[in-house]
């Protein structure tokens, strides 16, 4: 992913909380050398971005098939585990193939919302009946080459899923995630290598889906595995009140307890969802820094329920956010989401400043990913910024001072306009550079996958 030398001029841009106009970055090798101020009309020869730019957005959380039950899913009532049942189906058909296709699709989607990294929680793991690929890692392949076509960078979360329940193994629909136990799980992720020349865009972390899906006794391999190389570690943590009740049930205590009575929890940690919570949960989270990834448009779609976001972040938890199944790929809807689900449920206004929010956005869901460089425009940061126009219908009128507020309140994914990353022009004026008709790519993907 590394580039020429780029010099851009940016009409507006967030720096680290405050707007400033006219500002002149230079990059070299995908990094940014220098960032001035004040810098007047743009300097010959540079690339001139009108309207505001910000840190490359972070979706910290996706699954990235998921996007296949876009609309499917929506018809009729349910909750959660009906949701799981078309899910599974989905899954099902998925080939290293058919799965490339698909996440090459989604990721340049993503590109065009201003995602310029994904975290990839990843489970789908061998052939339907359960059966390794020749190569074992074939599906995991699969997305990092996807990320790499796209143009976006990827850590993916290699995720640990043995079991169907406390106690329970894989049902048939589940036996393809599994790798019998978590030494075969971390047998087989030391194959996947993200310092092989070429593949700077991915870097390897490890998940454990979760307490449910991952046996007590099988924890600690997968926190050793992640600690002896410094890697992220995510598990998606109290999603459902169902979820608790059977922890309890199985080993006396709440998942977020088991996970730290295992040494689960820490700043390399981030803890999915995190939706129904008691105090000593929020307290062992914010404790212990582990970052809390909020899903809000998934959490509603699937109706879930409001995570105590702000009660966390008060805790000491970093905040970062993702679109995890897709309902909507648009990390600044999630983050204007974030902060008025507080407001429904607290029925205050005003619980994070719109700079807060992106920072969310951008350096937390970097910093949970593993990629510490990304996610600020300064000396020595990625070239990893995304442009969002400020004369659509949703952002016309505002003034500089308040385009930060536009953005976040009022903006969409719709109104990215460039997506530039490590130097390079991804998206440029709305249009994907690397990927032809990405609606199209979608489709035909989606489709293959229904079939």
């Amino acid at each position: 992913m590394t580039t020429p030398d780029a010099l851009f001029w940016l009409e507006h841009a967030w720096l680290n909380g405050t707007v400033e106009s006219g500002v002149t970055v230079r990059a070299e090798g995908g990094r940014i050398t220098s960032v001035r101020t004040a810098a007047g009309s743009p300097p010959p020869g540079s690339t001139v971005l009108h309207g505001l730019t910000v840190p490359g957005l972070a979706n910290a959380h996706s699954h990235a098939f998921h996007r296949a039950l876009r609309g499917s899913v929506q018809v009729g009532a349910g909750t959660f585990w009906t949701w799981r049942e078309q899910m599974y189906s989905a899954a099902a058909r998925l080939t290293p193939d058919t799965y490339f296709a698909l996440a090459r699709a989604v990721y340049a989607e993503m590109a065009l919302a201003g995602i310029t990294c994904v975290g990839e929680f990843h489970y789908v793991h061998h052939q339907p009946d359960g059966t390794p690929y020749d190569a074992p890692n074939a599906m995991g392949e699969a997305l990092i080459a996807a990320a790499a076509e796209a143009g976006i960078r990827i850590t993916l979360l290699d995720t640990c899923y043995l079991s169907s329940g406390f106690g329970k193994p894989p049902e048939p629909h589940q036996i393809r995630f599994s790798d019998g136990d978590s030494d075969a799980w971390a047998a087989r992720v030391q194959g996947l290598d993200s310092g092989t020349p070429g593949r700077d865009h991915v870097r390897i972390g490890a998940a454990i889906h979760s307490v449910r899906a991952v046996p007590a006794d099988q924890l600690s391999t997968v926190v050793r595995w992640a600690g002896e190389r410094q890697a992220p570690l995510h598990v998606h943590l109290s999603e459902q009140t169902a979820e608790n009740e059977a922890c309890v049930l199985a080993h006396g205590t709440t998942p977020t307890r088991l996970l730290a009575d295992h040494g689960a929890l820490g700043p390399r940690t981030t803890a999915v969802h995190a939706t129904h919570l008691t105090p000593e949960d929020m307290s062992l989270l914010g404790g212990s820094a582990t970052t809390v990834c909020m899903c809000p448009t998934t959490e509603r779609d699937l109706a879930d329920g409001i995570g105590p976001a702000a009660q966390l972040a008060g805790k000491g938890s970093p905040l970062s956010l993702g679109s995890d199944s897709h309902a909507v790929v648009d990390i600044l809807e999630e983050a204007r989401a974030m902060e008025l689900d507080e407001r429904l449920r607290s029925r205050t206004r005003g619980h994070w400043t719109a700079s807060q929010l992106l920072r969310s956005a951008t350096e937390h869901g970097h910093a949970c990913l593993g990629w510490h460089e990304a996610g600020r425009i300064e000396a020595g940061a990625l070239a990893d910024f995304t442009t969002i126009a400020l004369d659509t219908v949703r952002t016309a009128g505002t003034t500089p001072r308040l385009a930060t507020e536009t953005a976040v309140f009022a903006a969409s994914a719709a109104d990215v306009r460039h997506t530039v990353v490590g130097g390079r022009h991804v998206v440029r004026d709305g249009a994907h550079r690397l990927v032809q008709d990405v609606p199209v790519a979608l489709a035909r993907a989606i489709a293959a996958v229904r079939t």
